[in-house]
């Protein structure tokens, strides 16, 4: 199991997600967004508003995805 926190994958806070793979990762990334996103929560809300911005780039999502799986490769296993 990994740990990363909402910031190093692109959002605005330090709330911790821990998961085996970075698909479950991307997931658990995705559900806090969509909880921010409700509470409207603005640091969370210019965060998803720079990824809108960056899939209109040609590319620039896949190199993003990438550099974060890389990431997520290289950090530890922890014990929970």
């Amino acid at each position: 199991m990994k740990e990363m926190t909402c910031r190093q994958l692109g959002g605005a806070c330090d709330e911790i997600f821990r998961a085996n793979s970075f698909d479950e990762m991307a997931a658990l990334s995705k559900k806090h967004g969509v909880e921010m996103f409700e509470k409207s929560d603005m640091p969370h809300l210019d965060a998803m508003n720079k990824m809108r911005a960056m899939m209109h780039e040609a590319g620039a999502m896949e190199k993003w995805m990438e550099e974060k799986k890389a990431l997520f490769d290289s950090l530890p296993e922890i014990q929970v």
